[in-house]
């Protein structure tokens, strides 16, 4: 995409539509891992021709989509412990071996929320810092200096209404300069070196958004 692409004229997206702009751009063939919470609804939007292949940290290569009704295995699970299906040529392995594959380089994308995003590209996603939350670390700090492109997908902005993207991340690290991308109900952004760019936008344009969110620029 040489451009921004702006959709002032229709709704922001929602939580499908949102892992449908995400895996519209996994590449073909890519291996992927899915995090909990909003990533997992990418697993209903991939083409099996386009021979994408997810990765749970729980120990499977070659996870379906979500199972239902008769298809449910309790003993077939995501790392966020929801029943799925498995695909042909599935395989299953122990946790250490799946975690190998995390920190080794062996996976091209993975896919995870977050608390915040910075606009070299820094990941919170782990821990708000309050002295009453419970951190949920998981395998997020392995995924994310492991995998290839880190994608985050995430609310915008969070009940306070200050911004996701910041500057600098004020929680806990989970990595540094480990996210290549961040979709949004609102837009969806390039982060690196050069800073946050605006590829794409949903219900809003790169003017409005600018207003509320400082850090970002127009795709060039």
């Amino acid at each position: 995409m040489t451009g921004t692409v702006e959709h002032p004229d229709r709704p922001p997206l929602d939580r499908d539509e949102m892992a449908r702009v995400v895996a519209r751009d996994i590449p073909d063939g890519a291996y992927v891992n899915l995090g909990i919470g909003q990533p997992t609804a990418v697993a209903d939007h991939l083409d099996p021709a386009r021979g994408i292949i997810l990765h749970t940290e729980n120990g499977m290569l070659g996870m379906g989509p979500p199972a239902v009704g008769d298809d449910v295995d309790p003993d077939l699970t995501n790392a966020g412990k929801q029943p799925v299906t498995e695909l042909p040529g599935a395989a299953y392995f122990h946790h250490a071996d799946s975690f190998a594959m995390m920190r080794g380089g062996h996976l091209d994308v993975c896919i995870m929320g977050a608390f915040q995003v910075s606009e070299r590209g820094d990941l919170a996603n782990w821990h708000t810092g309050a002295p009453d939350a419970i951190p949920a670390v998981g395998g997020a700090m392995d995924l994310a200096i492991g995998a290839k492109e880190v994608f985050v997908m995430m609310a915008l902005f969070a009940r306070d209404g200050t911004p996701k993207l910041v500057p600098r991340c004020t929680y806990p690290l989970t990595g540094l300069a480990c996210v290549s991308r961040v979709y949004t109900e609102l837009a969806t952004f390039r982060v690196g070196p050069d800073g946050v760019r605006v590829v794409e936008t949903f219900g809003t344009t790169v003017a409005e958004l600018a207003r509320r969110v400082p850090v970002i620029h127009r795709l060039a």
